[in-house]
């Protein structure tokens, strides 16, 4: 039954459109059950002398959409070295890393485990009071790293606190003091007085003990919230020191992008050591060279300002000396790994629909492009790994398929590690991506994408996605949201456009969409749609609706006012609807007044790209979807443009998820999300 709602969409679409898709004995279109269960990996880490190769993969039900994580093993010198399951079958397992003892170490149910990477029992490691968020095993194996969310008084991992900070009752309200930063963010109301917090455990004979809290006196998350993680904190190659990013928790938090990196000594009675306090802007990622010379962190300089370009820095140990070894690349450095013989850095980065490796050699900052895949695209490289042997162990995706592991050997020759979903997508029809630029605004050249079924004949309805961030791609990449591959599979070809604003594009290009959110990309979108119906003549650009979310849900109520006969109908998730309210309303205000202004009340012009000033233009057909634990963007924005399409008649469905936020990541949810926008779709692309 899960894919009957589906199956008829597809269907209604493809009658709907007249177009004929290839059928054959083991092909069919995707569906939103496929982008649901499709086995996702992650988080690989690699054996000291690279015979192992461990990742966590999660595994997600068909009947039920239940989903388990466990870990999974590659021995490089077995014969086929085929992966093999190391954890047993609905146990919980994440985040692997070997230890100095040759050991797997991950977390279950909140604590440290380890095992063989012949298998075996596995061993619990810590005990902690509190659930442990993650975990770094020191290089000689005699200290572990962990965080969580711990409450300031505790001097242990995890306490008992009579009073958080909340008010003493006798009810049941959260009372925040003045001057207190978040009250909530981006999904969750927040603790006062609990952040994320770094501790160090002893660590011998597989036993972790005496957890003791590196940054006293500091308030603040490190990692940051909502989504920093492992990569914001390493070991020094001396075991003894550790570096760490934290975002300070305080008043001016909401309005700040200022996270700071932090030197501290494990075994010493010292205060944490502030490296970058000169800059007020964002400095993160650090990753000490391997002869602990040298951290290598990624920096921004404009301060309040989330999508400025990180540049690469380096910074002498000894004597503070710091280089912008990337200050004359204009591409936003987004990981960094140094090679193993420390000459260099490997490094990820947006670049025009790609998501490329790039070599940076430490003596000069020359760039180098790394090529990862034997595809005409290189499509979006991560989780960069670099081994002793030289050889580079990577993760790679692309529209057309899902995240699979790949290793480049120090010659270049590029070997297939996983292929996790083989059985799957041999089902599924395939796809083409052709990409396609034409002269944008001010006559800039912008970039866009067309993926569409490979064998469709006939006119294709258009499927015209508009990304979200502002600053963000709809590149070559896989996303188990947002996928182009699936809203081709109805018989539609998905559009998107990187209008001003969108990144791998240098940083002027990215700038320019601030104080212009209804300007210069609306442009854009109508002169990449009208070229998309140019160089690919079987697209049907007069029969389209256009979809959005986050910005992207802002340029459907944008476009409703704008561009009112452009489409058939439009798809709005968690847009903004009115700027004054979400000036207001957000959490992270410091995106807010960066990308019109400043405080509301300081805008020159407050009201020119305000959506809510032009509904009396409405009449586009538009689906609203929201999540109600939305706080980036509060559900009540996308309530107001639903009140809107029903007090003018202009017709409008409301989908609301009370257990989502700003994405929709349950397997369930999921399927109902492409679902509703199928029907829909499909009951409006008409001939």
């Amino acid at each position: 039954m899960r894919n009957q709602i589906l199956t008829s969409a597809f269907a209604l679409a493809a009658a709907l459109s007249g177009t004929a898709l290839s059928t054959t004995a083991t092909a069919r279109p995707m569906t939103a059950a496929d982008l649901a269960t499709l086995n996702r990996v992650a988080a690989p880490t690699a054996s000291a002398d690279g015979r192992y190769i461990v990742y966590q993969m999660t595994e997600t039900k068909a009947d039920s959409y239940d989903r388990s994580t466990g870990l999974w093993i590659v021995d490089r010198k077995a014969k086929n070295a085929a992966p093999t399951r190391l954890t047993p079958a609905g146990t919980s397992a994440n985040s692997p890393a070997f230890g100095a003892d040759g050991q797997i170490y991950y977390l279950s149910s909140g604590q440290i485990w380890r095992i063989a990477p012949t298998g075996g029992n596995a061993a619990q490691v810590s005990k902690t009071t509190a659930d442990i968020s993650g975990f770094k095993i020191s290089p000689d194996g005699r200290r572990v790293l962990i965080w969580g969310d711990i409450p300031m008084e505790c001097n242990d991992f995890g306490c008992d606190v009579q009073d958080k900070g909340e008010a003493t009752g006798p009810g049941t309200g959260r009372h925040y003091k003045d001057g207190v930063g978040f009250v909530r963010h981006w999904d969750s109301w927040e603790t006062p007085g609990t952040h994320s917090r770094l501790f160090v455990l002893n660590l011998e004979n597989g036993t972790a003990s005496t957890a003791r809290p590196i940054a006293a006196g500091l308030v603040g998350d490190s990692p940051s919230k909502p989504f920093g993680g492992g990569e914001e904190l390493a070991w020094g190659p001396d075991s003894r020191t550790v570096y760490f990013t934290l975002r300070k928790a305080d008043r001016d938090e909401p309005t700040s992008t200022n996270l700071d990196v932090y030197r501290a000594l494990v075994d010493a009675r010292m205060a944490p050591v502030n490296l970058t306090a000169e800059n007020q802007a964002t400095d993160t990622l650090p990753t000490p060279s391997p002869n602990g010379k040298y951290l290598a962190y990624a920096a921004m300089t404009r301060a309040g300002y989330e999508a400025d370009r990180q540049v690469l820095m380096l910074r002498n140990v000894e004597s503070g000396e710091t280089r912008k070894l990337t200050d004359a690349w204009d591409r936003s450095v987004a990981s960094i790994a140094w090679d193993a013989d420390g000459k260099s850095l490997l490094v990820t980065a947006q670049d025009v629909l790609d998501h490329p490796m790039f070599r940076v050699d430490v003596a000069t900052g020359h760039v180098t492009k790394l090529r990862a895949t034997t595809e005409k695209f290189e499509g979006n490289i991560g989780d960069v790994t670099p081994l002793d042997d030289g050889s580079i162990l990577y993760s790679r995706n692309s529209a057309s398929v899902p995240t699979d592991f790949w290793l480049r050997d120090a010659k270049g020759k590029i070997t297939r590690l996983t292929d996790v979903n083989q059985a799957q997508m041999a089902q599924i029809d395939p796809v083409s991506v052709e990409r396609l630029q034409f002269a944008g605004a001010n006559g800039d050249m912008v970039w866009g994408q067309i993926v569409k079924p490979a064998k469709a004949s006939g006119k294709l309805p258009v499927a015209f996605l508009v990304h979200g961030g502002p600053q963000g791609s709809f590149g070559d990449s896989w996303s188990t949201r947002w996928n182009p591959r699936l809203f081709s599979a109805p018989g539609y070809a998905a559009v998107s456009i990187d209008f001003h604003g969108s990144t791998g594009y240098g940083q002027a290009f990215t700038d320019s969409i601030n104080k212009d959110w209804g300007g210069k990309p609306l442009q854009d979108l109508k002169l990449g749609l009208a070229a998309a119906g140019k160089q690919d003549t079987q697209i049907d650009v007069s029969n389209a609706c256009a979809l959005g979310g986050s910005y992207g849900g802002y340029m459907m109520n944008w476009i409703a006012g704008q561009w009112n006969d452009g489409f058939k109908c439009l798809v709005n998730h968690a847009g903004v609807f009115d700027l004054r309210s979400m000036a207001f309303e957000t959490e992270e205000t410091w995106f807010d007044e960066w990308e019109n202004g400043g405080p509301w009340w300081d805008r020159t012009d407050a009201e020119k790209w305000n959506p809510v000033n032009h509904v009396k233009n409405w009449k586009t057909p538009m689906l609203v979807i929201h999540g109600e634990k939305d706080f980036r963007i509060p559900y009540t924005q996308g309530l107001a443009a639903f009140h809107a399409l029903q007090r003018q008649g202009v017709k409008g469905e409301l989908l609301m998820f009370p257990d989502e936020n700003h994405w929709i990541l349950k397997g369930k949810n999921s399927v109902q999300w492409y679902g509703a926008v199928f029907n829909w779709m499909g009951e409006h692309l008409k001939k």
